[in-house]
């Protein structure tokens, strides 16, 4: 019997895992709530037995659904995870989680209670990058990490907006946080410098910083700084580099740099994490069986407290620690 799998959300990363699953056997997407009854009965076009839900309630009661993908801007994220949760439905949610942890934490308490099957869009996890640069660590010890995003303006409108996309480091970063997260440990201070240098003198209605850095204090000791800026006129970099006692790895989307005493080796990256990340998904929701997964939602968490830290701390201009395992921000400073 196929996986029935619906999706709320109807914008490119609904377009890109849809085209993904068209490709896997066993699998059949059965229903679509989008921005717009128009957008969802598009993209419900492309399956044969799909069909357009005017709510995701609606679609989530009716359309028996073996799981579900929540790929929806970061203001909007919240209800559809509670509702998923209340009804026993595995989700795979892209990032960020919110803008604001707080009122999300019931989500995060309720997904962990009840042990369901989650899965967050940190794609760079299954990077084949990513596994050789674990495999590498294992043999030294990580002192520095220096991490990068940096890029243009996107044309999304939401994102251009603090309360629309949390600002660059908590909506494109983020990944780099978890990286520094799943490769060095967990994070417990943040102290965020952020600033507004070129693009609010170009764009309405913007309020989002092009410009700021982060640096974090380990659990192990590590220091970890991401910098990041939006004011280029295109694409530059992003990735991670680790300064360790056996030399330097240079972790990028397509592959990764190992610097060493003596030579350098390089490994590109020959999977696609994207179908990595899916197919971990499905194989957890169809056997029940966790250990593909490498970001749920309790871990993704996490991330999302990191990324919430450095804009308190930003706007508030004092480091802001984080309490212990399960990452919750402390008021005080």
């Amino acid at each position: 019997m196929k996986q029935r799998i619906g999706f709320i959300g109807s914008g490119n990363f609904t377009d890109k895992h849809q085209k993904l699953l068209a490709r896997m056997d066993g699998v059949e997407v059965v229903g679509f709530c989008g921005k717009s009854m128009e957008r969802a009965e598009q993209a419900a076009r492309n399956w044969p037995n799909a069909k357009a839900y005017r709510t995701a309630e609606q679609m989530m009661d009716s359309a028996g659904l073996d799981a579900l993908y929540i790929c929806i801007p970061p203001m909007a994220h919240g209800d559809m995870e509670r509702s998923a949760a209340e009804r026993g439905i595995p989700f795979l949610v892209e990032k960020p989680l919110g803008i604001d942890p707080a009122p999300l934490r019931p989500v995060r308490d309720l997904v962990v209670r009840s042990q369901l099957v989650t899965s967050v869009g940190y794609n760079w996890r299954y990077l084949d990058s990513v596994i050789r640069a674990r495999e590498l660590l294992q043999q030294a010890t990580t002192g520095l990490a220096l991490g990068y995003w940096m890029g243009t303006m996107p044309k999304t409108p939401w994102w251009r907006r603090m309360q629309g996309s949390g600002g660059q480091f908590m909506e494109q970063s983020t990944h780099v946080v978890d990286l520094v997260r799943y490769l060095c440990g967990e994070i417990t201070e943040v102290y965020a410098v952020y600033g507004n240098v070129h693009v609010h003198r170009t764009l309405e209605d913007m309020d989002v910083p092009d410009v700021g850095t982060v640096t974090m204090k380990l659990a192990g000791g590590i220091a970890a700084t991401i910098s990041n800026t939006c004011m280029l006129p295109r694409g530059h970099t992003n990735g991670l580099d680790m300064y360790t006692s056996e030399g330097v790895l240079e972790i990028r989307f397509s592959g990764l740099k190992e610097i060493g005493r003596d030579r350098t080796t390089e490994y590109r990256n020959l999977t696609d994490p994207y179908v990595q990340e899916n197919t971990a998904f499905l194989h957890a929701v169809r056997t029940g069986d966790r250990s593909l997964i490498r970001s749920d939602y309790a871990d993704a968490f996490r991330t999302f407290e990191a990324t919430a830290a450095a804009n308190v701390s930003a706007r508030e201009r004092r480091p802001v620690r984080l309490n212990g395992s399960d990452g919750d921000l402390q008021q005080e400073s």
